[in-house]
């Protein structure tokens, strides 16, 4: 990569890792661009954590997170059927069951939910409720694009995005408590 700009995007088309051109509106495009909106989101989560300088395991689990959705946007910016022959890098079951531990330990410090809460909270937290619902909305936007191109998805893909979902939420809450700042319970009107 030794130039940002190639012009090549200038009339509204872009590449595919198999080199393929396709518009930049394409479904695929629309769903990678998605995944890379979760990156960032992330990455400034990231942020607010390591400003606080007491989040350095958290800290460190979010890099990895960050690394596996680069990942996934790369199996996805690649035909299914070229994704072996390009070597892309798989989200493994092993990844998955590290998240599900994350989640296990931050939960431990946690008082049981008895009733749903508002996202929010400390800043914090609220930065990361964001990523929470940007996890979601890839999640929503995945099983919507194999639903219209029956496309074979990248392996762990929907169970990936949903953990991270899970753990962001858990991550949030856990932020709150870190804290000090109370959550809110949802008072139905």
């Amino acid at each position: 990569m030794s130039n940002i700009y190639t012009k090549s995007g200038d009339l509204g088309e872009t590449g595919l890792v198999s080199g393929k051109r396709t518009s930049k509106a394409d479904p695929r495009i629309d769903l990678y661009g998605e995944i890379d909106e979760l990156n960032s989101r992330l990455g400034f989560a990231h942020s607010l954590l390591v400003e606080k300088k007491t989040y350095k395991n958290e800290c460190d689990f979010l890099n990895k997170i960050q690394n596996a959705l680069f990942d996934l946007g790369s199996n996805l910016a690649c035909e299914a059927e070229s994704r072996i022959q390009y070597k892309l890098p798989q989200i493994q079951d092993s990844f998955i069951e590290e998240i599900e531990k994350g989640i296990d330990q931050l939960q431990i410090t946690l008082t049981p939910l008895k009733n749903f809460i508002l996202p929010g909270g400390s800043l914090l937290a609220s930065g990361i409720h964001l990523t929470r619902t940007c996890a979601r909305s890839c999640e929503r936007k995945l099983v919507g694009y194999h639903n219209e191109t029956h496309e074979e998805l990248p392996q762990n893909s929907l169970r990936f995005l949903n953990r991270l979902s899970d753990y962001l939420f858990v991550l949030a809450r856990y932020a709150n408590n870190v804290e000090g700042t109370p959550e809110i319970q949802w008072k139905p009107n």
